[in-house]
């Protein structure tokens, strides 16, 4: 039996019944991670030691007759740019190299409550800022489909992992995508939530208002169960909405009769490879085919987003990194004046991606620029959310692709950052309006996973769940799986 093959749910029940410990589970993950990280190049830090001895104490109250939860045992992996307290977390930058934080996230918090046992942090685009995982300081993380292939960014390390079978779940963050591209390019499922939803305590900040931590799994279920954890209101965090999350594994339904799914017609144009298209049509057919009404909708402003996104996150990235100037936080390059000092740490401890971000974000909001770029974006960004509003008076759900293509080559884009922002336009529009959307894999192409980006009202996580259990259960479409 492959235990790093199997979902959180049939680990659970294994351990339920005494048929395998969570220190067999943990130890064949760890196994898995030596046989195929060298070439994956998922993770920055592994917590070998650590998981072990979770994984023991899990089994010690299991023995105790303890009723334990759903996701005790189970290992999971944790981007790094997401706290762990005396777990190194880096955003993959030399800036925070040597950060080991005194406290974890609320998730994590959460997550280690219920006896879910930490593997490591992943690798990812430095400070969440790119769409393919090349920006890290430390490596670039492969696609496990195809080791020449991207595996998207920023949460790639994280999509790898799951993917790869290194962990049974992972959780990113998703400032534009940075959760459903990865997980479409990986053949994983990866929601964003409703802005809100999930607290941002312990997630350092790249642009605070798009911001959101998701999970990405393998299957409906185990995405319903890490949402039973995760989801709910926090004190901590002053984004967090307070309102009661349900019982996630009731959504879980195998129905779609009645539902109106949009199709907006903004996302199936130019730049839609031919070949995504066809498994994006393909998808809806089972949706009609099982009772579902697919109609075209309309989303006039969404060729807007992209540049609406990069100058709000920009702005708010030039803020919010302004922190890292070697007095407060992070690494300090020695000089001979304070003023040298702040240019030198900045010059060292930042990537060119970031540079560039900061340099951006800090121009669109001087004195001469901030009406007419600052002010036009969030302009453009409420004309976004409209769009999304109109459409949801007609519709349940929306439907759309992940991501334009599969997986791109690595340093396909490299040298180009204006394709690989528009690599996210699908993606982006979400992010602004802050409506809650999953990506779901559905088929592959020339050997890579296609991902179809499901898209809903606020607070609505429940329908994604409802229309993937649907696919999931009726299709041999949602679960690829790489031959590593």
């Amino acid at each position: 039996m492959q235990l790093n093959r199997l979902s959180v749910h049939d680990l659970s029940e294994l351990i339920k019944k005494n048929e395998v410990s969570s220190e067999e589970i943990t130890k064949s993950h760890l196994e898995r991670i030596r046989q195929v990280e060298e070439g994956i190049k998922a993770f920055v830090t592994v917590t070998e030691e650590e998981a072990l001895a979770q994984a023991r104490a899990v089994d010690e109250r299991r023995a105790k007759g303890e009723e334990l939860s759903p996701l005790a045992g189970i290992p999971m992996a944790i981007k790094d740019n997401i706290c762990t307290k005396g777990v190194k977390t880096t955003c993959a930058s030399k800036m925070l190299n040597n950060f080991i934080p005194p406290y974890d996230a609320t998730v994590v918090e959460k997550l280690k409550s219920t006896g879910a046992v930490l593997m490591g942090k992943c690798n990812m685009d430095e400070f969440a800022m790119g769409s393919s995982t090349e920006n890290s300081v430390f490596y670039s993380t492969k696609n496990p489909f195809n080791a020449e292939a991207v595996p998207g960014g920023s949460s790639g390390g994280s999509a790898a992992a799951v993917a790869a079978g290194e962990a049974a779940f992972a959780l990113g963050s998703d400032t534009g995508g940075a959760v459903r591209q990865p997980a479409a390019f990986c053949g994983v499922i990866g929601l964003k939530p409703t802005y809100g939803y999930i607290s941002r305590s312990g997630l350092i900040s790249y642009a605070s208002s798009l911001d959101q931590i998701g999970p990405l799994t393998r299957d409906m279920t185990d995405l319903a169960l890490i949402l039973n954890v995760i989801c709910g209101h926090d004190s901590k965090d002053s984004t967090s909405v307070a309102v009661d999350a349900p019982d996630f594994t009731k959504s879980l339904v195998n129905d779609v009769k009645g539902l109106r799914i949009g199709l907006p017609k903004e996302y199936f144009g130019t730049g839609l490879a031919p070949e995504v298209a066809a498994k994006l049509q393909e998808a809806v057919r089972k949706l009609e085919e099982l009772g579902a009404i697919c109609e075209e909708a309309t989303m006039p402003h969404t060729e807007y987003a992209p540049a609406a996104h990069y100058i709000i996150s920009s702005a708010e990235a030039s803020s919010n990194l302004a922190r890292y100037d070697g007095v407060r936080h992070g690494l300090r390059a020695e000089a001979e004046d304070v003023l040298t000092m702040f240019k030198k740490t900045r010059s060292q401890g930042f990537g060119e991606e970031v540079k560039r971000r900061i340099m951006f974000g800090t121009y669109a909001l001087s004195t001469d620029n901030y009406d007419a770029y600052y002010t036009k974006a969030l302009k453009t960004r409420n004309l976004v959310k409209q769009d999304f509003e109109r459409a949801f008076e007609k519709f349940d759900l929306l439907l759309t692709p992940t991501s334009l293509t599969t997986a791109f080559k690595i340093s396909e884009k490299a040298e180009d950052p204006m394709a690989m922002y528009l690599s996210d336009a699908c993606t982006i529009p979400v992010n602004l309006a802050g409506v809650p959307a999953m990506s779901l894999p559905y088929g592959m192409v020339e050997g890579l996973p296609v991902g179809l980006q499901l898209i809903a009202r606020h607070f609505d996580e429940g329908t994604l769940l409802r229309v993937g259990y649907t696919l999931e259960q009726s299709t041999d479409q949602t679960r690829p799986t790489p031959d590593l």
